[in-house]
Formats: structure tokens, sequence, C-alpha cells
């Protein structure tokens, strides 16, 4: 039985006082024992706090991002013993914003994949397609390399040791969504791709998830979640939203 997980993605946002006060709001929440697992990924620098104030709460402390190097000359890189080191428990790879915006490629995002689990984090890792290319009809040919190059970087057997986040980039931020129906495809694409492990393999939806959607994605039987963005801002949305993935 998988378990429902979702994971708030709070991108950059946020200063001391207001991520200690969103965590506050939501281990008050979450309390107690619960079907769906919760995890917030703050910025870097909110890590620490972050980490000290989430303690032994049954939220989780995830890393937006990771290097793919462990150690070294690499200024400004965040490695993931040191994420390991803080308490971090998951770290997200490959999001859209940072292949848009920062080039990164299958190949880089496979390396970070690997990077992540050999520090006993788990990636969450993130495919999806454009506009374009959902106009084109190229979708799961899209998703499919993206998967691949982790494949081929790392064995297919550890893809399944992550969590992987389908987010179609023209829902990432912009208020669209994808349909329960389109989500579900992709969702049973990807699962169907990763063959017998795919049974256990949490796969989540991402693109502007809101409470007044989130109940019918997590309907859909291959929908395993959700990684949020904006919602995830607010405590009492990203908390519907997590009591709506139980």
């Amino acid at each position: 039985m998988r378990r429902q997980i979702v994971i708030g993605n709070w991108k950059l946002h946020g200063d001391q006082q207001f991520v200690a006060e969103l965590l506050r709001e939501l281990m008050n929440g979450w309390i107690g024992v619960h079907q769906a697992e919760v995890v917030v990924c703050p910025s870097f620098v909110h890590m620490d706090l972050a980490g000290r104030t989430l303690g032994h709460s049954n939220i989780m402390l995830g890393a937006q991002d990771v290097s793919h190097f462990a150690e070294g000359a690499y200024t400004g890189d965040v490695s993931a013993s040191m994420l390991h080191d803080l308490g971090c428990h998951y770290a997200i790879v490959g999001h859209s914003e940072r292949r848009r915006h920062y080039g990164e490629t299958n190949e880089l995002v496979a390396k970070k994949f690997q990077a992540a689990q050999d520090a006993r984090l788990v990636p969450i890792l993130c495919v999806g397609e454009s506009a374009k290319e959902r106009e084109q009809g190229i979708t799961l040919e899209v998703i499919g390399r993206q998967l691949q190059a982790v494949a081929d970087y790392c064995g297919a057997e550890r893809i399944a040791r992550g969590v992987i986040a389908y987010e179609p980039l023209w829902a990432v931020g912009t208020g669209k969504i994808a349909s329960p129906e389109q989500a579900q495809e992709v969702h049973e694409f990807i699962r169907r791709g990763l063959g017998p492990a795919g049974v256990v393999t949490r796969i989540v939806y991402g693109g502007s998830v809101t409470p007044s959607n989130a109940q019918s994605m997590f309907a859909m039987p291959d929908i395993d979640g959700a990684l949020v963005g904006g919602a995830a801002l607010r405590a009492s949305d990203f908390l519907e939203i997590c009591r709506a993935a139980e």
C-alpha cells in the first residue's frame, strides 16, 4: 500500500519570522497519527531553523535542490550530506524552474538524484512537459526521456526508491491545472514504465494544487499526493490539502 505524501515547496519566499510562524501553525494543525506523510521544503538559509523547529514532529524536512557534488571547491553549492546533517529527509531534483531558469539537463538531474540517495536522502524527481510539447502530442515521449536519463545513470531500481512528481510546466504557478484524467494518464504511464517496482513507487501531482482541486486529484488511482507551491505558504490551505490526502 503506497502512503500518500504532500510536499510543500516554499520556493523563494519568507524570512525567519514567517518560517517560524508557518511551521508552528502547521505543527499545531497536524498533531497525532496520520495516514498521509507531510514534507515542507524551505529555502536553504532557513533549513537549520526549520529543522530545529520541527524537531521530532510528524512533519518531515525537505530541500528544494541539492548539489550533484559530494564536496569540493564548488562555491554556492549545498551537498546532500550537509542537508542530511541538518535533519533533512527529502530533496527535490529537476524542478521545472531549475530546468528552465538554470538550464539543468536530464543528465544533471540524474546525477543529483543519485547524490541525494547516496547521502540517505529521498529524491523527489520532477518530470513534466511544456505547453508546446503537450500541444504537439509528445507529453509521454518527453517524460519518458526524463525518466530514462535517471534510469540509465542510476539504474531503474533506484528510481522506485524515490518519489516522482509529475508537474506539467504549463500548470506551475499559472493557476492552470491538468484535469484529473490528464494527470492520471501520465501517472499511469510512469507507473507502467517502472515495471514491477511501479506498484510501490509514489507518484504525486504538482502544478497549481489548491484545496478546491486536491480531492479530485487524489481520487485518481495512480496519484499518491501532491507537490504544492503557492498554497503551501498558507497554513490553512496546505493543511486542507494534507487532510484531503488522507
